[in-house]
């Protein structure tokens, strides 16, 4: 199965999950005059709207190259978690700005129903299944919006937690304050997660990467290459799930361009079986001590040191 085939499985999957779980949890919270399971509820509704996004930009990231976009579109996928996150962010304001409002008002709060509770324990399974579900597909095809989503989804299960703890306590106690105090926490919880996204999509579009470990397996794959030495200037970034890698390295100046060039393709060889997902790689060969110590970009054996 293709990687778009892959994305868009898994996107309408959460669609549907998500949207049966909000629709039971809004519906009930109304119901039974819970404003955590409302919020909770609101928080699945937008998972909902995530999921479209997701298969939307699954067909964008699947378009060919063009004269326009010579990379490709694989970097949407960024753009698109970071919009999620966005979204996200602003569903929990909503929702703080609501939870402190109920907090402090004068009005007389009602307890809410009992079966609040067993809406919010069939919210926390069902949840978990679809949290899972997006990560295994996620680490699967390497795809930071999937594995965005499922972190999402994650802190849905604890937002859900903290909803059923507070009840717990609301019913307990016979204090209905408590069910404000537990919407106030799953807006906290929401606002950490839409952060958290937000920072970690910053990484591929400011030409990052995540595992910074790739940079220590260029250097062994040099140092495993005879001819080859002094790797400098070396930089990697991500489109989507691949690696676009660039380095400097310095060879005998007295071997012949064919020579050169068979050190080059020793280097790449060796890079590739060192690290999956490699798109393409560009070496410049360079003649022994003229490196310059003040490049601007890129790192050396010294900068992991």
């Amino acid at each position: 199965m293709t990687r778009e085939k892959i994305l868009i499985r898994s996107s309408y999957f959460s669609a549907a999950g998500n949207l049966i779980l909000s629709v039971a949890k809004i519906v009930i919270g109304i119901l039974s005059g819970s404003l955590a399971v409302i919020s909770d509820g609101i928080d699945s509704a937008t998972d909902v709207l995530i999921s479209f996004v997701m298969i939307f930009t699954a067909h964008i990231v699947n378009r060919p190259p063009n004269r326009k976009y010579v990379y490709g579109y694989e970097k949407a996928e960024s753009i698109a978690t970071k919009i999620l996150s966005l979204i996200i962010f602003y569903v929990g304001i909503q929702m703080l700005v609501s939870s402190i409002q109920s907090f402090f008002s004068y009005q007389t709060k009602v307890m809410p129903a009992f079966i609040a509770i067993y809406v919010t324990v069939f919210s926390i399974f069902g949840k978990l299944v679809l949290a899972w579900y997006q990560y295994r597909q996620g680490k699967k095809i390497n795809s930071s919006m999937l594995i965005s989503n499922a972190v999402n989804m994650r802190n849905d299960v604890l937002i859900s937690v903290s909803v059923l703890i507070g009840l717990c306590f609301t019913f307990i106690l016979k204090m209905p304050i408590l069910d404000s105090v537990a919407g106030l926490i799953v807006s906290i919880f929401i606002l950490k997660s839409s952060v958290g996204i937000f920072m970690d999509s910053s990484v591929e579009l400011m030409d990052g990467v995540k595992d910074e470990s790739v940079y220590q397996k260029i250097f062994e794959a040099v140092d495993m290459t005879h001819g080859a030495s002094n790797p400098h200037r070396v930089r990697s970034r991500q489109i989507g799930n691949l690696y676009l890698i660039v380095l400097d390295i310095e060879v005998n100046p007295a071997i012949t361009v064919k020579e050169a060039h068979d050190i080059v393709e020793t280097v790449e060889n060796n890079i590739r079986q060192m690290i999956e997902n490699v798109y393409d790689i560009v070496v410049h060969v360079e003649p022994f001590g003229v490196c310059n110590k003040n490049e601007k970009f890129g790192i050396d054996k010294n900068y992991l040191l």
